[in-house]
């Protein structure tokens, strides 16, 4: 039975205290959380270390050393003397071998037999680990909600990846037709997809970085402008390296190999003499060089436009992302001058590629840092 209360009594005393809880977003996930940035970290340096194997692939022409697309059986290598000669014959049927590389050793193809071979082999452990990371987090129901359909779309853009992968080789392995590579619109295609894998994971791992609150909280003192110019430079960057895999595709980086003119002039000689016209702009190795080296300026302009804005910024972390973003942008032109001068060679193509990763990543960052900004703290704090 109700007892009647005093007019000023202490309704607290004998009471229990709330214990603060954690919010709701957050609850049950933290552990799962860093998990799964970890894993995704994994992935990251798993698709890298593609990217830069397959740069090795094509600058060492060991593309279309392997013929046929066997997804299962095409991860055991030759065992035997039989079964290498057999790969080998497959290999002298195709146009490569007949117009450029007739006369080739078998020693010498096992060179490039085993770099298609971990290109693919790359593949294959980039793919069963995405698998068995999904299937452990989603058989322990420690997935956040709303993050499955990200998963799996890693996991599904990873299959077509390697079914572009295929179409890109098919298109080189051929008889009677005089194709000496694979077509450069399908690599540009295939190295893409490998940049946008690469850019959601890092997207994913930097918004699993921070709790759900603390990115609701920093959204809504985001910077829409500059968000906005990192959004424009992210998609110019990969605009470039789209163009850049046209340059590897058809050896491009490897003619025309003086700075800032090509062979004395503006324009290289003949960037037209392809018919039709469009086939130029994809095969024309004087033209898509040209194509890339302008390309280059104009995203240091613009690159350089958005850093000043970047510079502007309240937050002292974003000022610090769009200020190694800058550094390294000048790096990647420094460094795609001197990669022209030597004629593209295997290392330092390979550094060329590298760079191209490491500003992807840091535009990311940036972009992500603009759209969801590091508060500074009182005692961190700048005037």
């Amino acid at each position: 039975m109700a007892t009647n209360r005093k007019l000023f009594e202490d309704v607290t005393a004998g009471t229990a205290k709330p214990v603060a809880t954690k919010g709701v977003i957050d609850a049950g996930r933290t552990d799962a959380r860093g998990a799964i940035r970890k894993w995704l970290f994994m992935l990251f340096g798993l698709v890298f270390l593609m990217i830069l194997v397959g740069g090795a692939t094509r600058l060492t022409d060991s593309g279309l050393s392997i013929t046929e697309w066997r997804p299962v059986t095409g991860a055991v290598p030759p065992l035997s003397a039989a079964e290498w000669e057999s790969e080998f014959e497959l290999y002298r049927q195709i146009d490569e071998y007949q117009l450029q590389n007739k006369g080739m050793t078998l020693a010498e193809f096992k060179v490039i037999y085993w770099w298609e071979w971990g290109h693919r082999q790359l593949g294959r452990v980039i793919g069963l680990v995405w698998f068995i990371g999904f299937a452990w987090f989603a058989l322990r129901r420690q997935i956040p909600t709303g993050w499955t359909p990200r998963l799996l779309l890693l996991g599904g853009l990873g299959g077509l990846q390697g079914a572009i992968g295929w179409w890109m080789v098919a298109s080189g392995v051929t008889v009677g037709e005089g194709m000496l590579d694979v077509a450069s619109y399908r690599l540009a295609t295939h190295l893409g997809l490998a940049f946008v894998i690469l850019g959601f994971i890092t997207w994913y791992a930097l918004l699993l970085g921070r709790p759900e609150r603390d990115l609701m909280q920093a959204r809504r003192s985001a910077d829409a402008g500059l968000s906005k110019r990192a959004t424009g430079l992210m998609h110019f960057t990969l605009l470039q390296i789209l163009i850049g895999a046209l340059v590897a595709g058809i050896d491009a980086g490897r003619t025309y190999n003086d700075w800032p003119l090509m062979a004395g002039a503006f324009l290289p000689p003949f960037p037209f003499e392809l018919e039709p016209v469009w086939r130029n702009f994809f095969e024309n190795a004087g033209l898509v060089q040209f194509i890339h080296r302008i390309t280059a300026y104009l995203l240091f302009a613009y690159g350089l436009f958005v850093w000043l804005q970047g510079r502007k910024s309240a937050h002292s972390a974003t000022r610090f992302a769009f200020n190694a973003v800058m550094a390294v942008l000048l790096l990647q032109v420094v460094w795609g001058v001197i990669t022209v001068l030597y004629g593209a060679p295997v290392h330092i193509a390979l550094v060329h590629q590298g760079l191209a990763v490491v500003l992807w990543v840091l535009i990311l960052r940036a972009r992500h840092l603009a759209m969801y900004p590091q508060t500074d703290s009182i005692r961190g704090a700048t005037a």
